[in-house]
């Protein structure tokens, strides 16, 4: 792998295909948990998304602790709180938001286990970034639950942490390292449901359930899942995780305008401001060296 390397036009293509299959993603899952009590859907989406291709894909390559590792973070965890987030109060477009956090997470956690060194302007833009989520807790109240938003950001953490392990996971393709980790995060979010829902909330979530859930399920599963992660786990072993990860900065854009065509959530002032600095962290990480070679030409120029 060249870390120092640019993204390709067709890497390019994918990379922005997953973040609009992502930013969709918060109302499929809105929808879903108008049925399903959040555990319980992490359970089924889980369960579709491991079988059957669990018999048609081999096991990744790798120690048994780290695919457990991968399952546990990148899904487990992360689909566990984020679903349990925007159940308890925190908006779709505002659950795209703050998830993304995971950039920065992703970004220090490589320093400390990969030793990817982030450059000052990656620093900087992670600073700008944390002075959005300030907005986010000073503006928290009925549209935004403290709880919600704590749930979102550890989420955001889960993800970071689950980009580690796919980076020590060696699978013969990306979909087969998304359906193993499905497989691994299946039976400790079934207990969960079966603990915290309760079999009577099951049965009954189940006889209920409407066709919007089943459409909203299954987007999660073979487009997000499938297709998002595949997509992901092939970009983050072509390159390094501070040119990729940046790019899921532009999924609140996605998030929040479907949140707010598709279900008429206000893009009140304190959002947009949120979304203004949190996002800023990505001119500092995409277009970091042209600010540089930018400076550095006006200082030459103001010299002469």
């Amino acid at each position: 792998m060249n870390i120092s390397q640019s993204l390709s036009f067709k890497h390019l293509l994918l990379t922005l295909l997953t973040v609009v299959v992502w930013g969709l993603n918060f109302i499929a899952i809105y929808v879903g948990l108008k049925d399903l009590p959040p555990f319980l859907f992490c359970t089924i989406r889980f369960a579709l998304s491991a079988f059957p291709f669990v018999f048609l894909l081999p096991r990744p390559r790798s120690p048994l602790k780290h695919i457990i590792g991968f399952g546990i973070f990148n899904f487990a965890l992360q689909f566990g709180l984020l679903f349990s987030g925007i159940y308890l109060g925190i908006s779709p477009g505002l659950s795209s938001l703050l998830l993304q956090i995971q950039v920065f997470f992703s970004i220090g956690l490589a320093f400390l286990f990969f030793q990817e060194k982030p450059s000052l302007g990656k620093i900087l833009g992670s600073l700008i970034s944390f002075m959005g989520i300030g907005i986010v807790v000073s503006n928290v109240n009925g549209n935004a639950t403290f709880i919600g938003l704590i749930l979102t950001l550890l989420a955001a953490l889960a993800w970071a942490s689950g980009n580690m392990f796919t980076k020590k996971v060696a699978a013969q393709s990306p979909l087969a390292l998304v359906v193993w980790g499905n497989l691994v995060a299946l039976p400790f979010m079934a207990v969960a449901s079966l603990l915290i829902d309760g079999p009577s909330v099951i049965v009954s979530s189940a006889q209920n359930i409407s066709w919007a859930t089943v459409g909203a399920i299954a987007y999660v599963v073979y487009f997000s899942t499938h297709l998002g992660y595949g997509i992901w786990g092939y970009l983050l072993k072509s390159y390094s995780t501070s040119i990729v990860v940046p790019f899921t900065l532009l999924i609140p854009v996605v998030g929040f305008i479907s949140s707010a065509f598709f279900l008429g959530e206000e893009l009140s002032a304190w959002k947009l401001w949120a979304s203004v600095f949190i996002m800023g962290g990505l001119v500092f990480n995409l277009l970091e060296k042209r600010i540089l070679v930018f400076l550095k030409i006006n200082r030459i120029e103001n010299a002469r």
